[in-house]
């Protein structure tokens, strides 16, 4: 898998080994078009011509190669890549697995740097997603012996276009900078339990859960005079131990099969709730 990003990751160009449970992957991080390394000071403010066109950025290729299992020949690996972009699914499956191991890397970026504005990326935000296959010298250099580009981004009727309609991200931001609206700490809070679980941190998962759940059950009380909210916020209610009980796991450990599916569970709930209030509230 490569993409190519516009602007820097923060990473450093270089090669990286990860190792999990599904085997060795190596990533490689290429910057394209970088400025000059910064000056010791900084320059005095300049002049600007009117019309002065931006300066244009530098581009971030990022290849994930799958380095366990290598293919027996070219017509395996091309029977590979046949499948791989077969449908939107196997496509998004291969872009997803990418991105698991690139924002892998970005958290941990983020927590040895000690920054707390870590960033975490979508197929999306690639200005080209390549799928491919090649010799060991070929893809640690960013290069294929055959692969294939591939749209992520969706066309008009896809799920992830339909679901950002529904949920009008933009009215939302414009009545909260505005001053019309005020954002929930739990709709952050289910974010970012959201974001964790997804990156496979499954203890900070259930950390951010129990307090996401505690501020939705105060927030969200009687936000809605619907059958259906009422029906989730019970349920949340009578089930709040079984995020505390995960949570205390957590701290001790990763969570057995049985407070994952319960923080899995109680998380798809509490973002049902939230995602009912914004469609109903037009």
């Amino acid at each position: 898998m490569q993409l190519e990003l516009p602007g820097e990751l923060g990473l450093g160009d270089g090669r990286y080994l990860a190792r999990d449970e599904t085997g060795e992957r190596v990533l490689v991080i290429e910057t394209l078009g970088a400025p000059p390394p910064p000056r010791r000071r900084r320059r005095r403010a300049k002049d600007v011509e009117p019309g002065a066109e931006p300066e244009p950025l530098p581009l971030t290729r990022v290849t994930a190669i799958r380095a366990q299992e290598p293919f027996e020949s070219g017509e395996e690996a091309e029977r590979w890549l046949t499948e791989a972009v077969a449908s939107e699914d196997s496509v998004d499956a291969a872009v997803g697995d990418a991105l698991s191991l690139l924002n892998r890397a970005l958290h941990a970026q983020a927590v040895a740097s000690a920054s707390p504005a870590g960033r975490e990326l979508r197929g999306e935000d690639a200005a080209t997603v390549r799928i491919g296959h090649g010799s060991g010298k070929e893809v640690a250099s960013g290069r294929f012996s055959s692969a294939r580009e591939v749209d992520v981004r969706g066309g008009a009727h896809s799920r992830r276009r339909q679901r950002d309609e529904e949920l009008r991200p933009q009215e939302q931001i414009a009545a909260v900078l505005g001053g019309r609206e005020s954002l929930d700490a739990c709709e952050t809070l289910i974010l970012r339990a959201r974001a964790d679980l997804d990156a496979g941190r499954r203890r900070e998962a259930a950390l951010q859960l129990r307090v996401g759940l505690e501020a939705l059950l105060v927030e969200l009380d009687g936000a809605l005079k619907d059958p259906g909210h009422g029906a989730d916020m019970a349920q949340l209610q009578a089930r709040r131990s079984e995020a505390g009980t995960a949570a205390n796991e957590a701290l001790h450990g990763e969570l057995s099969s049985t407070q994952l599916n319960a923080v899995r569970d109680l998380l798809d709930i509490c973002e049902r709730v939230l995602r009912r209030r914004r469609v109903l509230r037009g």
